[in-house]
């Protein structure tokens, strides 16, 4: 343990709570099924809860009219519960349950509210390569139309499919601009920047310091043989094998298949590089900020 820290997880019950937000097509589903492998930990990918978080604040917040009937204590209360019942069948020897969802970036305040401790893993990829996986997916289904994209207009063309997912409000754009908002925030030092390509290239090394920062005890994980798939789900997506990872934890160099236009204009868009750089023993000579204590590997 770091000294001077309370244990980095957040707690409900028996149960730690730690979360994985980040950018799309980052090694989010492969870090949890590294994870998984851990009989005490619980790790899948992106999970319903962020959503009926949302929907659950929206029901009890300023215009509706049930609002008043609910205080602010047992809105946390909800919002906890939401956790504690989702979970609540997984096996007694889990004692650290791994929640994914993008959206937490953008609530962690709230979730620093109901676990006072919490830690958050943001898996990142250069943008360029996130657009890159994405249009690879889109043309491996030349048969089928992903709900990803909601018109012809739309999914018409390379240029538009990659305008499209940058928008503030759909895969891309909003992931970012959470993730944007989190490492800029109050609650930086919270977050640990987890590099795709460092993931698949170092496995080892990048587990070591993930275990570290969420405090647990290592775990001898077994990195030529990962499994994790979800056909159901990236079926309903229209975009099979959209979650299913390599058994081998290794990287995999490819060409892109963007136009250099288009990977140029989001090669340069990596935020946490700048902060990664930021030193942390001095003030930001330009903001007069104090420094952010980000955590990145």
């Amino acid at each position: 343990m770091r000294p001077n820290m309370a244990p980095p997880s957040g707690t409900s019950g028996n149960r730690d709570y730690c979360f994985i937000a980040g950018l799309p097509r980052s090694g989010s589903t492969l870090l949890s099924a590294i994870l998984r492998q851990n009989p005490r930990f619980h790790a899948s990918m992106t999970g319903p809860i962020a959503s009926l978080f949302k929907s659950l604040i929206a029901n009890v917040s300023s215009g509706s009219e049930i609002s008043p009937l609910v205080t602010t204590e047992q809105r946390r209360r909800l919002a906890r519960g939401l956790f504690d019942n989702y979970y609540a069948d997984i096996g007694a020897e889990v004692e650290v349950v791994f929640d994914t969802s993008r959206s937490w970036t953008a609530h962690i305040g709230a979730l620093v509210d109901l676990f006072p401790q919490v830690r958050v893993i943001c898996c990142v990829r250069n943008v360029a390569w996130i657009m890159d996986s994405l249009e690879r997916q889109f043309r491996q289904h030349q048969f089928e139309n992903t709900s990803l994209f909601q018109s012809d207009s739309e999914r018409s063309t390379v240029f538009s499919r990659t305008e499209t997912l940058a928008k503030p409000n759909r895969m891309v754009g909003f992931a970012l601009a959470a993730l944007t908002e989190a490492l800029y925030g109050e609650h930086a030092h919270r977050l640990m920047i987890v590099d795709y390509d460092k993931l698949v290239a170092a496995p080892h090394q990048v587990l070591t310091q993930i275990y570290s920062f969420i405090d647990q005890p290592l775990f001898a994980h077994d990195f030529d043989n990962v499994v994790f798939d979800a056909p159901t789900f990236d079926a309903q997506i229209g975009l099979s094998g959209l979650h299913r990872v390599y058994r081998k934890v290794e990287p995999r160099p490819r060409r892109t298949l963007l136009p250099p236009d288009v990977f140029a204009r989001f090669a340069n868009m990596n935020v946490w590089d700048a902060l990664r750089q930021q030193s942390r023993t001095e003030k930001d000579p330009e903001n007069k900020q104090e420094p952010r204590n980000l955590v990145a590997i």
